[in-house]
């Protein structure tokens, strides 16, 4: 009887024990990252300033580049050359440039309009922090740099020193790390004489930085990654707002949530702030890497395209204004789509769009005058946005699976200049782009794991 209830005692003391561990494993596996985020123009926490400033006309011309880039990539052309002062560095010597022309800045053509929303990291021991870009649209990570070799936009707070933190190094061109560059950057990587890797990041036209492939501690508050895989920038020239750099969220292995996906599952969310072009500042955005609590969420699968494996592809399958579908085919909602988190204006295909802008007009303009067309905005009326937000039908995104995007006023309408408002949508004659007006304020979870994408309201303001 006594070996019976020792038999016992012990079968309850292992399976106690083997819970507590697949317990303690679950906890590890479910521990959430949860970052702030804000816009670049966010009030109190804006990365502009009056001499940064630029009218809304130009983020939308910026805007078009973004479109153009990410087209670009699914058709397999490239729209940008590596700026010929990257090339030096493969003359002999680690100075990429003479001397003299150190404090020269590059032309940095027209620069593409990715600088929407950031955060801060902590990078190298002991850790200094930097305000950097979040972007789902790219997978490669990086900051400026001292010394600074060629040219640095302006940026708030310090440059990153490398030579200040005891764990930084550089990688050497044999390494894995620097072969992968090409899928991470789309362009391949360069070496100096010294055999240190280069890599080269591009976004669609002369936006670009270009610096030393490097490794050193990530952090975020208490949290710790080491060997944080980033570029080191030497060579920054775009809008980035004035940001240090950029954190890269795509699918690539080279990406931020990759490289952090063995201590929190390849999954991340955010909640976009609302814009500020004109004032109304947003508040309460986040960015969470780790596996998101909400029930609320409502999923669509997200697709492969092999012309593009780092873009997050879903399928949008109709649209709902004023509670009834769009009269258009299944066709019109045929192209691919991309959920992007540095497209301010989503695009739909030229079918759906012209039904939708058609509806729209049709509605407002009972009670509001037409205004002329603002740079791509082509539904715009003369009022404010809290006058025309009165008139506005309701818009309902419906992608497959049935998740959807039920949205409000400031998803709908922007105040483009005092007394105009036009529809936050636009034409496409390729890819279909949920941009980040549309997403704003919705809990957006990417399962990467699971291959789906979920929605949720009230996520932020």
């Amino acid at each position: 009887m006594e070996l019976l209830v020792s038999l016992f005692l012990y079968l309850l003391l292992s399976r106690t024990s083997s819970c507590r561990v697949i317990q303690e494993v679950d906890q590890l596996r479910q521990s959430v990252l949860h970052l702030p985020l804000y816009h670049v123009r966010g009030g109190s926490h804006s990365l502009q300033t009056s001499d940064t400033a630029y009218p809304f006309s130009e983020a939308l011309a910026l805007d078009e580049e973004r479109v153009k880039f990410l087209n670009s990539r699914l058709d397999g052309k490239s729209l940008t050359t590596v700026h010929p002062v990257a090339t030096s560095i493969l003359k002999g010597s680690e100075s990429w440039i003479d001397e003299k022309s150190v404090n020269v800045p590059l032309n940095p053509g027209i620069p593409v309009g990715i600088s929407n929303y950031y955060t801060k990291i902590g990078l190298g021991t002991p850790t200094t922090y930097h305000n950097v870009i979040m972007d789902t649209g790219s997978s490669f990570s990086w900051v400026q740099c001292e010394p600074c070799l060629v040219y640095c936009h302006p940026q708030v707070g310090s440059r990153f020193n490398p030579s200040a933190s005891r764990t930084y190094q550089k990688l050497s061109c044999g390494t894995s790390q620097c072969s992968s560059l090409k899928a991470a950057t789309l362009n391949s990587p360069m070496c100096t004489a010294s055999n240190t890797c280069i890599y080269s990041a591009t976004y669609g036209d002369q936006s670009f930085s270009v610096g030393y492939l490097s490794k050193d501690s990530l952090s975020f508050g208490s949290e710790s990654l080491p060997g944080f895989l980033f570029g080191c920038g030497q060579d920054n020239n775009g809008l980035f707002g004035k940001s240090a750099g950029l954190i890269g969220l795509g699918k690539d292995g080279l990406s931020m949530l990759s490289q952090l996906s063995t201590k929190y599952g390849k999954v991340f969310s955010y909640c976009l702030p609302t814009s500020t072009f004109l004032g109304n500042s947003g508040s309460g955005g986040f960015l969470s890497i780790g596996t998101a609590s909400n029930s609320a969420y409502k999923f669509t699968p997200m697709l492969a395209e092999n012309q593009d494996s780092a873009l997050y592809f879903i399928k949008l399958s109709a649209i709902y204004l004023s509670g009834k579908p769009l009269a258009v085919g299944s066709s019109g909602y045929s192209s691919p789509t991309v959920i992007d988190s540095g497209t301010t204006i989503s695009r739909l295909s030229a079918p759906v769009y012209s039904a939708l802008k058609q509806e729209f007009i049709h509605i407002v303009s009972t009670k509001y005058k037409i205004a002329p067309s603002f740079s791509i905005l082509d539904a715009c009326f003369h009022g404010t946005f809290d006058q025309i937000s009165t008139a506005i039908p309701s818009i309902e995104l419906i992608f497959q699976g049935g998740a959807n995007l039920k949205l409000a006023p400031h998803n709908i309408i922007l105040e483009v200049e005092k007394g105009t408002t036009c529809l936050a949508f636009a034409s496409s004659s390729s890819m279909v782009i949920i941009g980040n007006t549309q997403q704003q304020t919705f809990d957006i979870t990417y399962d990467v794991a699971s291959s789906k994408i979920g929605f949720a309201a009230g996520g932020c303001r």
